[in-house]
């Protein structure tokens, strides 16, 4: 089997990636403050930020193959820690589509929807960038530059993404359900608009990127939908109590990272190459029906 290097294995979207990749490679998962063991799955503890550790694991496991889903991903973390999220979301992307220019092996990357102001949805890959908060600003850097280092790579734009929670991390879904089931009250956006997919269905993209992708490509979901409409899904998905849910305007949150409104993707171009979400209520059904038999 040929090798192929995760990072970030110990996030959602990486654990996700690593249940599905195992099954056709030897895969090499790294963390870095998340220690965690997936079976079948070589996990290596990494420092990506530091150039010379990250040098000395591509030579130790001459991987095959890479995909990048290390990131700082929080927009309001990053957005009060600007150094320490550019350090991982830009230098070590950098540096990793670098390594993977010298060996010449596929690398592909995860972007972010936030790399757009949220006016002019649904967005397409040659559409123009512009970001509204500092996370999607290091991500635009970060997706230039791995294309200087290495016009190969996949550069991969992910949506909002939700799933059942892992070892050592949740998806935004979670705390919906928490509160629910608490009896407490929701606050959902009405005018947050995205276009989300499992962690599951965003893996099987990535994967399909490795393949066949160079350059852009997005990898959202097939329908457009507001946070609160999504929330009003996972009451009846999950038969939460929907007296709790209550519909919010994203003007009235103060946060510390802006939001752009409406960041849907139209993700057309990997449809035609086989990239093929569920919708919403069977991605959700699968879930449930999962947790149920656990």
């Amino acid at each position: 089997m040929q090798k192929l290097l995760i990072t970030g294995a110990s996030g959602f979207l990486g654990w996700h990636l690593c249940q599905l990749a195992k099954q056709n490679w030897e895969v090499y998962g790294t963390y870095f403050s998340h220690p965690i063991e997936i079976p079948n799955v070589n996990m290596l503890k990494v420092n990506l930020t530091n150039f010379q550790e990250l040098k000395q694991i591509f030579s130790e496991i001459q991987p095959q193959a890479v995909i990048h889903t290390a990131a700082l991903s929080q927009p309001n973390y990053c957005q009060s820690y600007p150094k320490q999220s550019h350090a991982i979301n830009v230098t070590a992307s950098g540096n990793i589509a670098g390594l993977c220019a010298d060996y010449l092996i596929p690398c592909v990357f995860t972007s972010t929807d936030l790399v757009f102001d949220g006016l002019n949805a649904p967005y397409k890959e040659t559409d123009s960038v512009s970001p509204v908060n500092l996370y999607g600003e290091q991500k635009v850097i970060a997706e230039q530059e791995m294309l200087v280092r290495y016009p190969k790579a996949a550069v991969c734009r992910m949506p909002l993404m939700f799933g059942a929670a892992t070892p050592t991390a949740t998806s935004f879904m979670q705390p919906f359900i928490q509160t629910l089931q608490q009896g407490k009250e929701l606050n959902l956006f009405i005018d947050e608009f995205r276009t989300p997919v499992s962690g599951t269905t965003a893996a099987k993209g990535l994967l399909l990127a490795l393949e066949k992708v160079n350059g852009l490509i997005h990898l959202g979901g097939k329908e457009r939908i507001s946070r609160y409409d999504f929330g009003r899904l996972l009451v009846e998905v999950f038969q939460l109590p929907l007296a709790g849910l209550k519909a919010g305007y994203q003007k009235d949150v103060k946060m510390a990272a802006p939001r752009p409104s409406d960041v849907s993707l139209d993700s057309s171009k990997a449809f035609e190459l086989g990239y093929q979400p569920l919708s919403l209520q069977q991605e959700l059904e699968a879930i449930a029906k999962s947790q149920s038999q656990q």
